[in-house]
């Protein structure tokens, strides 16, 4: 996977790459649950970044990035879970949840510096 230096591209390859781990799930009670909350918060992430691009002051800015960053550790969560109802599934699984990561990191970096 390469990198891309464009948060807004980024997020949304972030949040298209998880619909594809989705498609590649068993059709289980939990990989359906825990892909649907991993749909929502991965899209949050990139939608909440690009509202934060058109913010309406520096309050909203800030405001923004913060629900993005929540999403992204969400993100995490759903990730780890589903790594677990499907280890054979780890390697498309662990790189989406290290790009959660560093998109969080990002994310924090970016309030920093607000």
């Amino acid at each position: 996977m390469t990198k891309t230096y464009n948060l807004e591209e980024r997020t949304y390859e972030f949040a298209r790459n998880c619909r594809f781990l989705i498609a590649k799930l068993p059709k289980t009670i939990q990989n359906i649950e825990d892909g649907k909350q991993l749909v929502r918060s991965s899209g949050s992430v990139a939608a909440n970044y690009i509202e934060a691009n058109e913010k309406l002051g520096d309050k909203d800015f800030v405001f923004r990035v913060k629900i993005a960053r929540k999403e992204a550790k969400e993100s995490k969560l759903w990730l780890r879970l589903l790594e677990t109802q499907n280890p054979k599934l780890k390697e498309f699984i662990n790189p989406l949840y290290n790009e959660a990561d560093e998109l969080r990191k990002i994310l924090s970096a970016i309030l920093n510096k607000s």
